[in-house]
């Protein structure tokens, strides 16, 4: 008995760990910032023609990914469109579809290693350029414990200034990731993390176990240079079916999820439109 009460206290007295998790292609197979546009459409945010670009900006997404200065021009555009729009009216759209919309698209590789981390005993973070209001849902639907995501700024009218109070892209995410280590006590060298993009080779670097997952061009270079290890993610999975033990969050909890996410996705689609008319002409 004596050798099992200093096994438990060892165990209390080690480092915590956590798994930090990239959410677009790397947990769901399509852009959270894109996905909304047809809801945006029905809804009268925006136009059939703005639909069908956002049909290619996914197009493109999905086969290039974004580089730094394609993700900083799309937080310009997001600041610019969002600027006097009602929150409200924004979250009752999102909240009609959001689950629809993303539970289909979540890996199966992705709910599984969630599964193992927490088994593992590892907490799970969601880490993501998308906005917190869609990915606090998400977040809660795969059952991860805590979320970093973008925050906009809300004014007392209940609109959006234009403002990003907090942009979760690049080294910015590390730096979240090493606060979070501090804040949680995780021992950031027994941690994982893992993503898609080359923008987030500072949070990978800032691990033990990094993994690159669907990797762009970029990042795959960097893995192979840095033998870090390469997941290939391409069963999409309702996420009820695959975990039938996690229940469907509540009307509340959808209604929560909202703004950042939609004018994110707007904003992301007026600058790929932009950018396709600048090419054309």
């Amino acid at each position: 008995m004596l050798g099992l009460v200093e096994n438990h206290s060892l165990t209390h007295s080690m480092p915590r760990t956590a798994a930090f998790f990239d959410l677009d292609k790397t947990v769901i197979a399509k852009s959270s910032t894109l996905t909304f546009s047809k809801s945006f459409y029905q809804g009268g945010l925006i136009n059939r023609r703005a639909v069908l670009r956002t049909a290619y900006a996914q197009f493109v997404f999905l086969a290039g990914g974004a580089d730094h200065d394609q993700m900083e021009r799309m937080r310009e555009y997001l600041s610019a469109l969002c600027r006097g729009w009602n929150v409200q009216q924004v979250k009752e759209i999102v909240a009609e579809t959001l689950h629809d919309l993303i539970d289909p698209i979540i890996y199966d590789e992705a709910a599984s290693l969630i599964e193992e981390h927490h088994t593992a005993g590892r907490d799970v973070v969601i880490v993501s350029t998308s906005g917190a209001e869609v990915v606090e849902p998400i977040g809660e639907l795969l059952g991860a414990d805590r979320v970093v995501a973008t925050r906009m700024v809300v004014g007392d009218d209940g609109c959006f200034t234009g403002e990003v109070e907090y942009y979760a892209y690049g080294p910015t995410k590390a730096e979240a990731i090493e606060e979070l280590a501090r804040s949680e006590g995780y021992d950031l060298s027994r941690c994982y993390a893992y993503s898609d993009s080359a923008t987030d080779v500072p949070m990978l670097k800032s691990v033990g176990h990094p993994f690159a997952v669907n990797p762009d061009r970029a990042l795959r270079r960097e893995a192979i240079a840095r033998e870090w290890p390469i997941l290939d993610f391409n069963r999409p999975v309702r996420l009820k079916q695959r975990l039938p033990s996690l229940s469907a969050p509540s009307r509340p909890a959808l209604v929560a999820a909202a703004a950042v996410g939609a004018a994110a996705a707007t904003a992301g689609l007026v600058w790929y439109a932009s950018r396709r008319r600048a090419t054309v002409s």
